[in-house]
């Protein structure tokens, strides 16, 4: 078999156990993903099989698009929903501090949140 399948990957999950369920079901010798999906993300993950693992990397070229939830006011040990609690704030960031964080995200690694939104006083709009 040979082609892509879109799977609807659950929270819970891991991208590489997708793989080897996609790979058991389909019976395929050669079975790859374009693009990690942490196992506390939901949506869709792209897996080739057979001759379209060839393309893989075309695909990853491709452009992205999350949507997430932001929880404001809690920050946790792990830096997401798993952790604990470490320290709570009442501020808030107001609608132009949203609107300004894009800018900083570039060039910096997304997955880390103190580069995203920069280390501030727990009595700020920083957590």
């Amino acid at each position: 078999m040979h082609g892509w399948v879109i799977l609807d990957k659950p929270v819970g999950m891991t991208s590489t156990h997708a793989v080897a369920v996609l790979k058991r079901l389909f019976n395929a010798k050669r079975v790859g993903h374009a693009g990690t999906l942490d196992p506390l993300a939901s949506g869709g993950l792209p897996i080739a099989l057979g001759e379209a693992t060839k393309t893989v990397p075309f695909v990853m070229d491709g452009r992205k698009r999350y949507r997430f939830t932001v929880r404001w006011g809690e920050e946790r040990d792990t830096d997401d929903v798993e952790g604990r609690p470490t320290q709570t704030s009442d501020a808030r960031p107001t609608a132009e501090d949203i609107r300004t964080i894009p800018a900083p995200l570039h060039g910096r690694d997304p997955a880390d949140p103190a580069a995203v939104l920069g280390h501030q006083d727990p009595g700020r709009a920083g957590l």
